[in-house]
């Protein structure tokens, strides 16, 4: 049981799970060994039973893990964990071809061709290696974001493939070759079988055989007639058409023989695709010769004998019946070259009395064929010299002969008729067509344009006409009322007259966003079916746009100039002191320069002052009272400080004496400038006593004297100053 975070094989980390088939899951995980994204697809637990299936995969595994071509997904490791069985395979981050189409509901021609060509590419490179696919369809065929094509699947497409039908099919039954279906032996034509149906589903967006289960579509791969691709689409070309159906013949040997044949032609068909080059195989009797079994001898004898009582039903079966069936299938594709006995007969008389009789039929045969020869070399003999004659020559009354009524006709009007109401106004008169095609602008696809006999001329019966079929008109021209047409109203418009469809944008300044603006060729240009057409869609006005000038450095009237040179509006003007730009500079702009803008749009810029004067000059505030100094140092720029001490001056109290910065100096703004506020005059004092003089004019001892005994111990710890 895989689970994410879990290793396998000691190596890759399973991330996420990223799909699931009918026989395997496929997980995103981590190779840590080469520290890379791979896809591992491990193979479902039902299957692990079954140890031949998986000995299968395995084998098959490793003889894709040989293949290394850019168109198909590259097989890096095959291996097993346990009961886990696993692929490792490159990772291609992308989407399928059959999301790619239901997404886009059908592809376009080119584009079809294009992925067809990586598709064989790839499938040329798995059968030059002898490995063949056998599950070609969408779901195995990947588009990365690149948009390169790649093929997967390979290395267990071929294990899975050897069940039939009949026990487990696997893969899509809507692909399926019908020998694949029937559980007959597939080859290489069988993988181009699958690659016409997915080319067939590009084209229309449809698979050609839909039904209430995998039987019923199996069954309709093998006996239904596949209605071509034009019915559905009919802007396909003759050339892709026949591509898809001879891909899609139900006899392998009616296909393309091998992919490289196939590629030729699509490239032929992506350079003429309205020439008409494929060619149809037909069947071929030099097929290899081989033994044929006693039970077959035998199922041809009851069938010979059997066919003679037959009723018209079954003798009128299908045509793959008569063809194709499970008898000459087994004959053809199935013979057991291992049980060699079975081959050759029991014993040697058998094979005498075996000789001696097809000795018998052979003589009769050419005794027939001999008498045959003679009889008819008599009749026409006689036809030539009229010795089958018997009428007398008489003559009817319109005075023709009696020979003349019988063996003649009158030549009915063919031209303008389809084959089928051609063929039947000719059955009754006895004559049969010979067909040729060609273009034509007066005759639809499929109408006859031409005949041999013209209208009333009378031929004789069981001749052979030749008749002229309209392959419609190769003519058209670009319509010539596009301009202004929505893009559905465009695409409609060119489909109709046959042409191929390729849009853009361009900006105009007369037609509105959306709507066609140009068409290349130009409107009623003659072309041919199938010409492709480039519409251009308007974007509407273009804005045109302009680079914002440098204008730092530059002075006011250099600015405005280059601001008009360059198509762009001057905007508001500002000055501002600046430390950097002299005066008259501009010292910045509102949009940097290099700067992208539409034209007309505003600049602003400002205009340096030159360096600011940051010095203030001090106010006279003395003799002004504190609350009017502080203020007039505030508003000069300067920081007031007040003196926490009032000191006599012979100002009044309350008033500035002092400053520490002089009245009318030049300071740095914001520089702090003390004052001191006046406590009045000082007052009168009394003279000081006669044994203390007062602490301003005592002076202190010059050297301090030593204390005597006689001193008071405690005036010493008072400093030595006596009480």
């Amino acid at each position: 049981m895989v689970r994410l975070g879990m290793f396998l094989g000691e190596r890759y980390e399973i991330l996420e799970k990223i799909g699931s088939g009918g026989m395997s899951e496929v997980y995103r995980a981590r190779d840590h060994r080469l520290n890379r994204d791979v896809a591992i697809k491990v193979l479902k637990q039902e299957f692990n039973s079954d140890r031949s299936f998986i000995g299968k995969f395995r084998t098959e595994a490793h003889a894709a893990a040989c293949l290394s071509h850019p168109n198909i997904v590259h097989v890096f490791d095959v291996g097993d964990d346990g009961d886990i069985h696993y692929i490792v395979m490159e990772l291609v981050e992308g989407i399928t071809l059959k999301t790619y189409v239901s997404k886009k509901g059908k592809l376009e021609i080119r584009e079809t061709i294009g992925i067809a060509m990586q598709v064989a590419q790839g499938i040329e490179a798995a059968h030059a290696q002898h490995i063949v696919h056998r599950d070609i369809k969408p779901q195995n065929i990947m588009i990365s974001r690149d948009g390169k094509v790649k093929v997967t699947d390979f290395g267990i497409a071929k294990a899975a493939t050897s069940e039939t039908i009949t026990s487990s099919t696997m893969g899509s039954v809507h692909y399926i070759s019908p020998e694949q279906a029937r559980g007959g032996y597939c080859d290489e034509r069988s993988d181009i079988y699958s690659l016409g149906i997915t080319m067939y589903e590009m084209l229309t967006g449809r698979v050609p055989f839909e039904g209430d289960s995998t039987v019923s579509v199996a069954l309709l791969h093998i006996q239904a007639e596949m209605v071509s691709p034009r019915k559905y689409e009919p802007m396909i070309p003759v050339s892709l058409e026949k591509i898809v159906l001879k891909c899609t013949q139900k006899k392998p040997e009616m296909r393309y023989r091998t992919v490289t044949e196939l590629i030729g032609n699509l490239k032929q068909a992506l350079m003429t695709p309205n020439e008409d080059f494929v060619h149809m195989n037909s069947i071929s009797s030099n097929g290899p010769t081989r033994v044929i079994s006693k039970d077959e001898v035998n199922q041809i004898r009851n069938g010979a004998a059997m066919g003679r009582d037959m009723d018209k039903t079954e003798a009128l079966d299908s045509d793959y019946d008569r063809y194709y069936d499970d008898e000459e299938e087994e004959a053809r594709y199935q013979l057991d070259y291992d049980d060699e006995d079975d081959m050759l007969p029991d014993d040697d008389d058998e094979e005498d009395e075996e000789g001696r009789r097809s000795e018998k039929v052979y003589t009769i045969i050419g005794i027939a064929v001999a008498v045959v020869i003679v009889l008819l070399a008599l009749f026409i003999m006689g036809k030539t010299f009229g010795w089958f004659d018997f009428s007398g020559g008489g003559k009817t009354e319109t005075g023709s002969t009696e020979e003349s009524v019988g063996t003649e006709v009158l030549m009915p009007n063919l031209l303008g008729k389809t084959l089928d109401e051609a063929e039947k106004e000719l059955e009754p008169l006895d004559l049969e067509m010979k067909l040729s095609y060609s273009e034509s602008g007066d005759y639809e696809d499929g109408e006859i344009m031409e005949q041999e006999y013209p209208e009333g001329t009378s031929v004789k019966r069981h001749t052979v006409i030749k008749v002229t079929v309209s392959k419609g008109s190769t003519k058209t021209e670009v319509p010539d009322d596009l301009i202004g047409m929505t893009r559905e109203q465009a695409l409609k418009a060119l489909r109709d007259a046959g042409l191929d469809v390729e849009f853009d944008e361009i900006y105009s300044d007369t037609v509105k966003e959306g709507l066609v603006a140009k068409v290349s060729p130009g409107l009623g240009t003659p072309a041919t079916i199938g010409d492709k057409v480039k519409v251009y869609l308007s974007k509407g006005e273009e804005t045109k746009t302009t680079e914002v000038p440098q204008l730092l450095g530059k002075t006011e009237n250099r600015a405005k100039q280059d601001l008009k040179d360059a198509n762009l509006e001057v905007g508001s003007i500002t000055k501002d002191y600046s430390d950097d730009y002299d005066e008259g500079e501009i010292m910045s702009q509102s949009i940097r320069s290099g700067s992208t803008v539409e034209i007309g749009t505003s600049i602003n810029f400002v205009v340096s002052r030159g360096k600011k004067d940051t010095t203030v000059r001090m106010p006279d505030v003395i003799g002004r009272s504190e609350s009017d100094a502080v203020a007039m140092i505030q508003n000069a720029g300067l920081v007031p400080a007040v003196y926490p001490e009032r000191l006599h001056s012979n100002m009044d109290a309350g008033l500035i004496f002092d400053a520490d910065v002089t009245p009318g100096t030049k300071v740095e703004a914001g520089t702090t400038v003390e004052i001191y506020v006046s406590a009045g005059p000082e007052p009168e004092t009394t003279a000081p006593p006669t044994t203390q003089a007062p602490p301003e004019t005592q002076a202190p001892p010059e050297t301090p004297a030593a204390p005597g005994p006689e001193e008071n111990p405690a005036g010493a710890e008072n400093g030595g100053a006596t009480p």
